[in-house]
């Protein structure tokens, strides 16, 4: 028998079929949809930058070596912090909102589908942009802060810089598209009787998160628009010997670089506080603290920028008011560590891998911060400034964060967005695996900063203590790498035989759970109403195991439920967009002047487009979710 999701979604979406199978994903603007293109682009990128970190460890596991040469070092070491970054971990964070927060806030689609559709392929062409550099004239190579002056015209006149500048324009722009998208969503689209305090914590720190990038992008954003114009038109807004200064472009990128970094966290913060709970069979402990820390972090991350410039000179007042807002901001981070251990502690813990990548979350995020707060310390900074002890510290906060998180994500939502679930036998592998190598890679890296290795170095002369460790770190990224090979297996074999999953596999306690797996293209029959904080809970244990009904609004047809039709012009603006930025880049007018051009008729065409949308009568979905039981 074929499953809600099936026969629903051709029931919604009848032209998929006559279309074509890669017709229907590009012109999908459902959530759902656009989760599944999120999270299969995040996870290529993902590994794009795993394969440009692997070629960087090859080059330092011994002195003198030859893997690489310096020039291509500095592209991979660029290339490999920028795709993990803005295209990796990001990516796949917004994947997860997008599969999960309307269904925990009992909302049938986001504020705006289309422009759903438009922030994924934004983002996507801004990816591919960025990696067709490697291919049409060399990639950026000044690091992924791209510092001027060094990333300047004058000390760097190649187009890798502009493959950067644009390509992350581009990506940027869509970015920004889907922070307006879900401010409007969680703050308009609730269910009823869903108050702020009663949000599940993902859809919070995705609130804030998403707040977070309305303030901090555009900075970069200048940024980004002030050197392309100095590199295509000859501006001088960072050029020192026209009067200019190149700490502008560092003070604008880390006003957003700092804000960057939690943007990552935040999401990740909030899976692990829907994981724990559920495998700990406990409430989430402190649940108003953690809203509270919640918001504090948000505001607190715009307020410690400079201690990633201790060294720059500012002096002594400047630097101890930036060192004390940097150990602030770890007071509401150590309020969420120990809420989670209190939810932890006296429960009735069963060890899922979802359960094992939360436990392993909590101890790499807790080392990274640990000597987050040395490197908060201005003195001890201008010793640990550009050593490795900073790479293992960001690795440990970013990839021990958010990577960890992202995992234990995937393992508990994977039956919802799929229907199927992951093994679980492979799934504790590829904890172990990566858990192990992540430690053997990057703990070693603080004694190697200790010892002075810099960063950003290819290469380093033998008998200086070095190689030992090198080698251990190397030797870690070997079974770093086995672990992802047994998560890619275990991905591909549950997608095509894994076990049917159940509406609710894991007895969880929010509103994605009540429906089926995966979810109908409509998410839900009727809209509940949400009678308390973690509301699914609520019903199964206190109600009849069924959500309450809403009486709804119709805007269409009495009895119907309304669902909005794909269309192309998202995947059309994109790519548009994608060939005017080649045009720049190449600097060739008539590609700049017929990219715009075409780009002004289709904007106009999707203002003036009616979307009729399509209609499921709310009789036949009832029938089916009963069907599905």
């Amino acid at each position: 028998m074929a499953t809600t999701s099936e026969r629903l979604t051709h029931a919604a979406y009848g032209q998929a079929e006559r279309q074509g199978f890669l017709v229907s994903w590009l012109s999908a603007v459902d959530h759902k949809k656009i989760a599944i293109l999120y999270l299969s682009a995040g996870l290529f990128f993902f590994l794009v930058g795993g394969v440009e970190a692997f070629i960087m460890r090859l080059q330092l596991a011994a002195p003198d070596q030859h893997v690489v040469s310096a020039a291509a070092f500095n592209e991979l070491f660029t290339m490999h912090g920028t795709t993990m970054i803005f295209l990796g971990v990001m990516p796949l964070l917004i994947g997860f909102v997008n599969a999960v927060v309307p269904l925990q806030i009992g909302a049938r689609d986001v504020a705006f589908p289309r422009l759903n559709a438009l922030s994924f392929w934004l983002f996507f062409v801004g990816g591919l942009m960025l990696n067709t550099s490697w291919f049409l004239g060399g990639a950026p190579n000044a690091g992924w802060f791209n510092y001027e002056p060094i990333s300047g015209p004058q000390f760097n006149p190649g187009v890798g810089i502009d493959f950067y500048d644009i390509g992350l324009q581009i990506a940027g722009i869509g970015t920004l598209i889907s922070a307006i998208n879900f401010v409007v969503t969680i703050v308009n689209m609730r269910a009823p009787g869903m108050s702020f305090m009663r949000l599940p914590m993902f859809v919070w720190t995705t609130f804030v998160t998403m707040i977070l990038i309305l303030f901090a992008f555009p900075p970069l954003t200048v940024n980004l628009f002030l050197q392309t114009f100095d590199r295509l038109f000859g501006a001088q807004f960072f050029n020192a010997g026209s009067g200019s200064s190149p700490l502008l472009w560092a003070n604008l990128f880390w006003i957003f670089g700092h804000p960057e970094v939690y943007i990552l966290i935040l999401p990740a913060f909030g899976i692990i506080s829907e994981v724990v709970p559920v495998f700990a069979r406990k409430p989430l402990f402190g649940y108003a603290s953690m809203v509270l820390a919640t918001m504090a972090i948000g505001f607190l991350s715009f307020m410690v920028w400079v201690h990633h410039m201790f060294t720059l000179g500012y002096g002594p007042w400047v630097n101890a008011i930036f060192a004390l807002t940097s150990m602030l901001i770890a007071v509401p981070t150590g309020v969420k560590v120990f809420n989670w251990l209190a939810t932890m502690w006296g429960g009735r813990i069963r060890f899922t891998t979802a359960m094992l990548w939360a436990v392993g979350f909590l101890f790499c995020f807790t080392v990274g911060g640990m000597s987050g707060v040395m490197l908060a310390l201005a003195p001890a900074d201008l010793q640990f400034n550009n050593s490795y002890f900073v790479v293992a510290h960001f690795h440990y906060v970013l990839i021990g964060g958010s990577l960890f998180a992202l995992f234990a994500g995937i393992y508990y939502w994977f039956p919802k967005i799929t229907g199927r679930l992951l093994d679980e036998r492979m799934g504790k592998w590829n904890f172990w695996l990566v858990f192990i190598g992540f430690n053997v890679t990057f703990f070693p890296m603080h004694f190697l900063g200790l010892m002075g290795m810099p960063r950003r170095i290819f290469t380093y002369p033998a008998g200086l203590g070095f190689t030992f460790w090198n080698q251990v770190a190397t030797d870690g990224v070997f079974i770093l790498a086995a672990g992802i090979v047994v998560f890619l297996v275990n991905l591909m074999q549950s997608l095509r035989r894994g076990a049917k999953a159940a509406n609710d596999p894991w007895d969880a306690r929010t509103l994605e759970w009540s429906i089926p797996s995966p979810p109908p293209a409509y998410n839900f029959a009727h809209i509940p109403v949400v009678r308390g904080h973690d509301a699914w809970w609520v019903e199964k244990h206190h109600g009849n195991g069924r959500m309450i009904a809403a009486q709804e609004e119709h805007h269409g047809p009495p009895g119907m439920i309304h669902l909005p039709k794909p269309t192309m012009v998202p995947f059309a603006l994109a790519v548009t967009l994608m060939a005017t930025g080649y045009g720049f880049i190449f600097r060739q007018l008539w590609l700049e002047i017929l990219g715009l051009a075409v780009l002004a008729v289709v904007l106009h065409r999707s203002m003036f487009e009616r979307d009729p949308g399509e209609y499921v009568r709310i009789e036949e979905a009832e029938e089916e979710v009963r069907a599905d039981g």
